[in-house]
């Protein structure tokens, strides 16, 4: 393919009815979180990063602290206004000491701009007392599905994820390649990890959980960590009998694996990471997946079809091996799912998708089985995170320039003894190899694992000219990234001063 003529520059970094047998659910079904929608192409939102009562950081919206989902349309602009109220002076503490508590925001997954005042986690920072104007366009032909949001300040990003600074980002119009979703009842989970490392009640919360007594894998069984699904432990996922929803899952931790099961069941994945798999194989719409691993950042959309006979059943997370230096990431529940009183049938829609489907049938056979044009190492000792040998360093030249209107072939090698999540801001790759063998099902996605010792391959799009600016890769187990496992990226138009 013909490069256009612009270059990306790449820096690392659950009554009785009278039906036989049936039990109805108990206690409340899992509330939605808000919602924000847009108008006439415009997406407006403000949010104020604030400090809680118990000295956390918060993200809140419209009197509370549930970070809403929003929803934009394909080539409309999100606007977000950012307050950072936290306290000016924290008690928490980061990466490298006391948090100061500057903090921006990430629109994790979106193929837009890296530069003010859109994506840009370099340049844009408020300290506490600054508002940040974010003025984000999507493309037109942006993939549509689940992104989301989250804060971004290199050094201070783990602590708060862990705060909870995070939120979903759907960009409309997956029922173009789905439209089986249109008549389904929608659910936007987002799990997060409640640290429990301090807390009284700690072991109350893993009992409810149901973490095994017995090592997950090879690494230390010190759990710190439970799961949490839009703020709660544990909650109740309400369906009748043979009811299919449409369930939209981020795994929002900060350095959490979930392993995604559905106790007698199956996923219908539909897509990856905000990629309906149509998009680039009209073929294949869908896959059935008994169980889906979301490293931390990743997303799952799928189909799921609740027991016929209404029996309860789980949602949980599988344990997870992440390595001899790993930390633990054990089997737990994530999630009941009840019986509920059967649904109505539901109306067929009269919503018409406003475009036919786009789709990308890229052809990347002859770069699969090239040499790889650039190679990602990661590695680690005492005193931190690398990248090439290298630490984060704000000051620091690109690692690697690319060409914009390109493929390339990336290589990511793991020099180390616990798995690493590879996240590039602005653009998706397709994975189609790992440890030197293809996999038997490439996807197109925007985080990937890495595992111990091993490598993946990766396809690189960076097709799209909006990309251009400088912008970032890391491993997004976020201590890691604060750590030093991060590099950033530069985009600019061949031969001009960036």
């Amino acid at each position: 393919m013909t490069p256009r003529p612009y270059a990306v520059v790449l820096v690392g970094i659950t009554l009785i009815v009278g039906l036989v047998a049936l039990r109805l659910k108990t206690g409340r079904d899992l509330s939605d979180a808000p919602t924000v929608g847009g108008r006439d192409g415009l997406t407006a939102v403000t949010l104020t990063a604030i400090t809680d009562k118990n000295g956390h950081g918060a993200l809140a919206f419209d009197g509370a602290t549930t970070p809403p989902v929003i929803h934009v349309a394909p080539g409309g602009t999100l606007r977000v206004r950012y307050e950072n109220h936290l306290a000016p002076v924290s008690g928490e503490r980061c990466a490298e000491g006391p948090c100061h508590n500057m903090t921006n925001l990430h629109f994790h997954g979106l193929h837009v701009s890296p530069m003010a005042p859109q994506d840009d986690v370099l340049d844009m920072m408020a300290m506490p007392g600054q508002t940040l104007e974010y003025a984000v366009s999507v493309p037109r032909d942006h993939p549509p599905g689940l992104y989301w949001y989250h804060t971004h300040p290199h050094g201070e990003s783990h602590r708060q994820a862990l705060d909870g600074m995070s939120g979903a980002i759907v960009i409309d119009g997956i029922e173009r390649y789905v439209p089986e979703v249109m008549s389904l009842r929608e659910r936007v989970l987002v799990l997060r990890g409640r640290d429990v490392e301090h807390d009284p009640e700690a072991a109350s919360l893993k009992r409810r959980v149901a973490i095994p007594s017995g090592r997950c894998g090879s690494g230390e069984q010190t759990v710190e960590r439970v799961f949490t699904v839009n703020g709660s432990v544990r909650p109740q996922l309400a369906m009748a009998p043979g009811e299919r929803q449409f369930w939209r899952i981020v795994n929002a931790a900060a350095d959490q694996y979930a392993d995604l099961q559905v106790e007698g069941g199956r996923w219908e994945v539909v897509a990856l990471d905000g990629m309906p798999l149509a998009y680039h194989d009209r073929r294949r719409p869908s896959m059935s997946m008994d169980h889906v691993l979301l490293p931390p950042g990743g997303r799952l959309e799928a189909i799921v079809t609740a027991p016929p006979a209404g029996a309860p059943t789980v949602l949980t997370t599988r344990c997870v091996d992440t390595g001899p230096d790993g930390d633990a990431n054990p089997e737990m529940v994530v999630a009941d799912i009840v019986p509920a009183a059967p649904a109505a049938p539901a109306a067929a829609s009269t919503v018409i998708p406003p475009r036919p489907p786009v789709y990308l049938e890229a052809t990347t056979r002859e770069l699969e089985t090239s040499l790889p044009q650039f190679v990602v190492t990661f590695t680690e000792d005492s005193k931190g995170f690398y990248i090439n040998d290298q630490a984060f360093a704000p000051a620091a030249a690109p690692l690697v320039r690319v060409a914009v209107g390109a493929y390339q072939h990336w290589r990511v090698l793991n020099r180390t003894r616990e798995v690493h999540p590879f996240h590039i801001h602005q653009a998706h790759f397709l994975a189609y190899a790992e440890n030197g063998a293809r996999r038997s099902r490439p996807v197109w996605l925007d985080t990937v694992n890495v595992p111990v010792g091993g490598s993946v391959d990766l396809i690189m799009d960076f097709t799209d000219p909006g990309i251009r600016g400088m912008s970032v890769f890391h491993c997004h187990l976020l201590n890691h990234e604060d750590s030093g496992c991060t590099r950033s990226t530069k985009r600019r138009v061949c031969g001009k001063p960036a």
